[in-house]
């Protein structure tokens, strides 16, 4: 679809008014498009700071276009270090001109990119930050870790068995995931510097779908100890298990909210639904999700508190997300196991292509959407680090 470009342009540069030379370090005051396409040109750059930084700020829903057509231009020199400008369209001089210097040219790139992406879209940086899934090559699964578009993918197992569900721990050095190692389901704590593991749950029955919680204090996880799937809570240590929910129904996909103080978590009797619980105990009680008649599944709760995104569907499946108190639903995408990006905007998930199951990143606003660097396997249930 061809795009009329005009009237953004005309916005933009009305909102940006006159624009003075100030020094690098200085904020400037824009008004920040967030729900179109952003037409954007990039100049000077070639090879792989370049193709970062056009892969990059698609991500965020800008489009590359030529100098004419773009609301920002993008110029700058690479030459062992990167020193980059962003300038307004018909402004006499830059935004801000800042030099990257120090490790390789992508992460330079990366690092001039969050620095647009903050200017013009008013979002957390997250093209430094990485992720962690579930990568399977024949019958068996191992976790994974790779940059976010990614890049510098490394297996972390090598069991030859199952696994699932890998959660970052806050801090980003050590991941939770269930694993069939032993025989049967257990979930394991893995240091990713040292490589060193070890249980942190091994019930009898199901051990499943750990989370943590963002202030990093407790996790939740899915229990069966007592009978049915149920959910439970304990402190990051293990100690102080406690059940939060006690019915006869299965419970899965826990979520926590950004305060951790409750957790959204999917409950199947007949169909999926969403329902909330206090971490302090008490009764659930379901998100209202209008709109919608299929089951829900993997829920996601936004850093910023104000969407839950989750699946709907029975075979094929569609990401939707939900104002975090209940409400109407709005379908996005074709995909599941959505997770958020810690900038709140961006979606990492699933889908199948072939017969493989690839990762894609959607820019929830714009609905556009990328595909992450291809990794040899299927990738499934990915998991931001925040």
């Amino acid at each position: 679809m061809k795009i009329n470009y005009q009237p953004f342009l005309i916005a933009i540069l009305l909102s940006i008014g006159s624009v003075t030379a100030r020094a690098d370090d200085q904020p400037i005051e824009i008004r920040k498009p967030t729900t179109y396409v952003v037409p954007v040109s990039i100049s000077d750059f070639a090879g792989e700071v370049d193709s970062v930084l056009k892969f990059d700020l698609s991500v965020l829903g800008m489009e590359i276009t030529s100098p004419d057509k773009a609301a920002y231009l993008i110029t700058g020199s690479q030459n062992g270090r990167l020193e980059g400008r962003l300038t307004a369209a018909g402004a006499n001089q830059p935004l801000w001109a800042r030099a990257y210097a120090g490790g390789v040219a992508r992460s330079q790139a990366h690092a001039f990119a969050n620095d647009i992406a903050k200017e013009i879209r008013g979002t957390t940086p997250i093209f430094q930050s990485r992720i962690a899934f579930r990568l399977q090559e024949g019958a068996s699964t191992e976790i994974a870790v790779s940059d976010f578009d990614g890049y510098n993918a490394r297996v972390l197992t090598h069991d030859g068995t199952l696994v699932a569900g890998p959660c970052w721990i806050p801090g980003g050095r050590e991941l939770l995931y269930t694993s069939w190692t032993g025989g049967g389901e257990e979930i394991l704590a893995h240091n990713l510097s040292s490589g060193q593991r070890r249980v942190f749950a091994n019930y009898p029955g199901a051990n499943l779908s750990p989370e943590v919680s963002p202030d990093g204090q407790k996790v939740a996880m899915i229990l069966s100890r007592s009978g049915s799937p149920n959910l439970w809570v304990c402190n990051i240590d293990g100690s102080g298990l406690k059940q939060l929910t006690r019915t006869r129904d299965d419970d899965s996909c826990p979520t926590w909210s950004p305060d951790s103080q409750e957790i959204c978590f999917v409950c199947r009797s007949g169909r999926a639904e969403l329902q909330k619980v206090s971490v302090s105990g008490g009764p659930a009680r379901a998100v209202r999700v209008a709109g919608l008649y299929g089951n829900l599944t993997s829920p996601d709760w936004s850093p910023d508190g104000k969407w839950i995104a989750f699946a709907s569907g029975s075979r094929n499946f569609t990401i939707c997300v939900v104002p975090a108190e209940g409400g109407d639903a709005q379908r996005l995408v074709e995909g599941e196991d959505p997770c958020w990006a810690p900038n709140s905007r961006t979606i990492i998930f699933g889908r199948q292509v072939g017969n493989k199951r690839i990762l894609c990143l959607l820019d929830v606003p714009t609905k556009h959407v990328k595909d992450v660097r291809q990794i040899s396997g299927s990738c499934s249930e990915p998991s931001w680090a925040r």
